[in-house]
């Protein structure tokens, strides 16, 4: 079995454990450190109650998020500080723990320290005091006891009693007002102090990013093979209306991007519908298109951006793909033994950019998509230059509708012309029934998606009534 060394400060005490690279944090703690605080429940990244907070350096400062401990590779915790819920305990209830407990969010209390501990991350990391943000916080964990209104009275509650400033010390601020213990301040110049890990390289070994799929999907193999944990590169930028996204960049890192948020004014709230906020703290961009799930929800944005995927292999070589042409058949990708995902770009013509994403699932938040599409609109004057559009959940890949793209080019925007590319979409597809819907409701759903980004795009151009 492949073992690491791993020095990182747990809640308050520096630790080096020697483990199997694979084995998640959540295991650790439990088992071999005996704080079970942390619960065990899912082990798939669904329910938060193994949340614990992850502080690592990131651009000179020290961060912290909630993140699920079930899907954390101890390779990955190295140099970090990694908190349970015994390390946010005091020998009082701190504040957030009062005020969960008087407004009546505890009564089993399984999920109550992951709650916690997510509270405490919204806490480390917002700019302003917003009670949707923080209930987003917390979206990642489940009650099956409380129905949630004592905990969102408690959430209200602490915005009064704390609010948010921009001082240049959170950290000082929090351990101010007991929400943090003391032990906090010493730990940035303690991280410090701890040797970067060197790792033996291995040209076999399993490439993990996030890992928010694979330790769901095969946490067995990973437990007990080496691993390369991929560096986290996290930059997004524009030159010259080119965008280019590093492939470790994640997704929560893509949510909170201001100049993603320039170019497409809706994207903060349709990230929103993406996972969780301890998942999207993991998960990446080329780990998500890497997946090749036929419904991952960044293949269908930015296959309706025609993006180019750049990849990198081990000795350095690169080349380009277009995003369409990566997905291949059923989890079948364009990526040679030892390639991996370096970067993604895509063209931005001028504003105001015409692009919908639009996503149909179980619940509106947070959940798997049964179908998803996105559409891009170029127009000269009321006639289409170029249209992009893509889908997921009707094939065995993340689709791009080539038929259906080419017949728009250099139509004129009306109601027929919508139609027939609704009837052209349904014979580029082929949905299957499963758990998700039958295969007759997806292609229900993908019909009434395309309508829907056409009067969203173009409101004044089409008549609702004709094409609904």
């Amino acid at each position: 079995m492949n073992k690491i060394s791993a020095t990182f400060i747990l809640n308050h005490r520096q630790v080096t454990a020697k483990v199997a690279l694979g084995m998640v944090a959540l295991d650790y703690i439990r088992n071999l450190q005996k704080l079970t605080g942390s619960k065990q429940a899912c082990r798939t990244g669904d329910c938060g109650a193994c949340s614990v907070l992850l502080g690592r350096h990131e651009k000179g400062k020290l961060i912290y998020h909630a993140v699920n401990s079930c899907l954390l590779p101890m390779a990955a915790v190295h140099g970090c500080h990694l908190v349970t819920i015994e390390g946010l305990n005091t020998a009082e209830l701190n504040p957030i723990q009062q005020a969960v407990l008087d407004n009546g969010g505890v009564q089993c209390g399984f999920c109550s320290p992951g709650f916690v501990v997510a509270m405490t991350a919204y806490f480390l990391n917002a700019q302003t005091a917003n009670l949707d943000e923080f209930v987003d916080a917390v979206a990642g964990n489940l009650c099956r006891c409380s129905g949630y209104m004592g905990i969102k009275r408690a959430l209200r509650q602490l915005l009064q009693q704390y609010p948010l400033n921009n001082s240049e010390n959170r950290l000082q601020d929090l351990i101010e007002r007991q929400i943090l213990p003391d032990y906090f301040v010493a730990i940035a110049p303690r991280l410090a102090e701890i040797p970067i890990l060197k790792t033996p390289s291995n040209h076999d070994a399993i490439m993990v990013a996030g890992g928010t799929d694979l330790f769901v999907q095969r946490p067995q193999l990973l437990a007990a093979s080496q691993l390369k944990l991929l560096e986290s590169n996290q930059e997004i930028t524009l030159t010259q209306q080119q965008c280019r996204i590093t492939a470790s960049t994640t997704l929560e890192t893509l949510k909170n991007s201001p100049l993603l948020q320039s170019l497409f004014p809706q994207f903060k709230k349709e990230m929103e519908m993406i996972a969780t906020t301890p998942i999207r703290q993991r998960a990446t961009v080329g780990g998500n298109l890497a997946n090749a799930s036929p419904i991952a929800d960044m293949a269908i944005f930015f296959l309706a951006l025609a993006a180019q995927l750049e990849l990198r292999s081990l000795n350095g070589e690169t080349r380009s793909v277009r995003l369409q042409d990566f997905f291949q058949t059923y989890k079948q990708i364009d990526l040679q033994a030892g390639e991996q995902i370096a970067a993604l770009s895509f063209s931005c013509p001028p504003q105001p950019i015409l692009f919908s994403f639009e996503k149909v699932s179980k619940r509106q938040y947070s959940d798997i998509a049964s179908v998803n599409s996105a559409l891009f609109l170029e127009l000269e004057q009321e006639t289409i230059k170029t249209a992009h559009l893509s889908a997921g959940g009707v094939a065995a890949i993340p689709l791009y509708l080539a038929k259906t793209c080419a017949y728009l080019q250099g139509k004129a925007i009306s109601n027929e012309v919508v139609k027939q590319a609704v009837n052209i979409a349904q014979t580029e597809i082929s949905p299957i029934s499963d758990q998700r819907g039958s295969a007759e409701y997806k292609r229900l759903l993908l019909r009434q998606l395309i309508i829907a980004h056409f009067l969203k795009l173009l409101p004044d151009l089409l008549n609702a009534e004709d094409l609904l």
